[in-house]
């Protein structure tokens, strides 16, 4: 009952991670993952663009490699669609009720993507702004690997399980390169939440500095 009560009167921590196609933050994810349920913290999983139905159906949409005429406004919009209904009806009622959220990518990727590989600048967190109703992550962990890298990874895993590209991993080396030095400028400009991680060394030595980062959350929520 009192570990009950403890969870009423606590909020959630927000976690995202963003970084390149082929970053391997599925990998981290899921290794958060496990992490929360080995200290039987209780975490909600989820990804952008989708999370919910209506955003799965937007996903398929704005990752589908034949919509190649989506205006980059339209592709911003889209985005932002998918990621208020996440918010409302995923993230913060999870968040409300003292459970963990991990995502799978949120604002940061749109200011990466669109603002600066689309050339949308300041329209970017003015579309967001109603979209996450100010929301922001406790802490992001930026997986940072070069495009080319990402690239080659990707193409790796997507030849072995005989998948193809979506729409976004099939842009051209100056976009991805443009939305690289984005996240940059973002790591720049909030070094306090947005972290930095090399993804070129081992998984298992992500792993051990992510929880590192996450138990220190933890400790600082049940001060």
């Amino acid at each position: 009952m009192a570990k009950t009560m403890d969870k009423m009167n606590k909020r959630g921590i927000f976690i995202t991670f963003e970084g390149m196609d082929g970053s391997g933050k599925s990998t981290q994810i899921n290794a958060l993952k496990g992490f929360f349920e080995e200290r039987q913290e209780e975490c909600v999983v989820t990804r952008e663009p989708g999370g919910t139905k209506v955003g799965d159906k937007l996903r398929d949409i704005v990752l589908d490699p034949a919509n190649t005429d989506i205006d980059p406004v339209t592709e911003a919009l889209i985005y932002a669609a998918s990621r208020a209904q996440l918010v409302r009806q995923v993230i913060k009622p999870a968040l409300e009720r003292g459970i963990n959220v991990i995502c799978d990518r949120y604002l940061d990727s749109s200011i990466a993507y669109q603002a600066y590989g689309r050339g949308l600048g300041p329209a970017v967190p003015m579309i967001n702004k109603e979209a996450t109703g100010g929301l922001m992550p406790d802490v992001t962990f930026f997986l940072d690997v070069k495009p080319e890298e990402g690239v080659r990874r990707i193409t790796e895993v997507r030849n072995k399980s005989g998948g193809s590209l979506d729409r976004i991993e099939l842009e051209s080396s100056d976009f991805k390169s443009l939305v690289y030095e984005g996240f940059l400028s973002i790591a720049e400009s909030d070094p306090e939440r947005f972290l930095i991680i090399d993804g070129n060394r081992s998984a298992e030595e992500i792993t051990e500095e992510i929880k590192a980062v996450t138990e220190n959350l933890l400790n600082k929520q049940g001060e």
